[in-house]
């Protein structure tokens, strides 16, 4: 026997799949990128984590990777309780590899700082036209007077421990042609500039591993801090978001602050996922989440009996 068709549900069913996926999508914010978890204010994709490092900090075919002017960098650490991230250069020479290099730079404006422990290494640099090693021109003061050497005097050591690692000293460089850099910040442009300063390459490391006098035991690669804002305050709104099994994520399609936490059914509230009440502050569902939620439930009843 066939059932008798009912064109009103016809059409609240339309009505219902229709206006459905407008308030409900999958969860887009991934927890991870390959091996590394996921945290505010990193994210995997537009939307998620913090806007401001979006453009720097992105998750490709499971690779973290850090992009700068002067090109992308394997992200090897992430150190969420000291807001330190790690990065190798695959262009920097190592004790086990020397290689030609343009340099490294941040970007002038990113939200990232060298790590105090940052030691940079320039390595085969021209003793009669690098701007290192005569009165520096590249840097002075408002009298146009010269200011200090480029080159740490105290470096000496490095430099000889660097030059003992058979990557390099098989090609029989002078220790006169290293140099330790002494501006940590890469200058006011934040940028090493290796063909301005006439030298092939250079070496990075943020640790001697308790090692000092073994370079092929120290930690190669560059350490950058970040800060959340001005003030690196963590945002009020995000801790609620991911206790409640969120991932904090911004509007991508509104203002520059609008906060959104991303939750695992799908929907994107202002606070957290307790169907966006903030249980800390025992505030309730606005009077839209309540109407929509009571529509969506009345819809399937209705569906469900006709």
């Amino acid at each position: 026997m066939k059932l008798p068709h009912h064109p009103s549900k016809t059409i609240f069913s339309f009505i219902f799949i229709f206006l459905l996926p407008s308030s409900i999508s999958s969860q887009i914010c991934q927890r991870s990128c390959g091996k590394f978890p996921l945290k505010f204010p990193f994210g995997s994709d537009l939307g998620c984590g913090d806007l401001r490092f979006h453009q720097y900090v992105s998750c490709s075919q499971g690779n973290l990777m850090f992009t700068t002017h002067t090109g992308s960098y394997p992200v090897t650490n992430i150190d969420y309780t000291n807001k330190v991230m790690y990065i190798s250069d695959p262009s920097m020479s190592t004790c086990s590899c020397t290689q030609p290099s343009k340099g490294f730079g941040l970007d002038w404006d990113a939200p990232f700082s060298f790590q105090d422990d940052n030691i940079f290494a320039l390595l085969d640099c021209s003793t009669s036209s690098s701007p290192i090693f005569q009165s520096n021109t590249l840097y002075t003061d408002k009298n146009n007077n010269s200011k200090v050497s480029l080159c740490d005097n105290q470096g000496t050591s490095i430099c000889s421990f660097l030059y003992s690692c058979r990557a390099i000293s098989t090609i029989n460089l002078p220790i006169s042609t290293c140099c330790v850099y002494t501006p940590v910040d890469l200058g006011p442009a934040f940028n090493m500039d290796l063909q301005k300063l006439q030298c092939s390459s250079y070496s990075g490391f943020y640790s001697f591993n308790e090692r000092q006098s073994d370079p092929n035991s120290w930690k190669y690669g560059i350490a950058l801090k970040y800060k959340f804002s001005v003030n690196n305050e963590y945002p009020s709104s995000c801790p609620n978001c991911e206790r409640s099994n969120g991932i904090c994520g911004y509007y991508s399609g509104g203002a520059y602050n609008s906060f959104l936490c991303n939750c695992p059914n799908g929907i994107n509230t202002t606070n957290d996922c307790y169907f966006g009440a903030n249980y800390n502050y025992g505030s309730r569902l606005s009077s839209w989440q309540i109407g929509t939620w009571l529509f969506y439930c009345l819809a399937c009843l209705l569906i469900s009996v006709w």
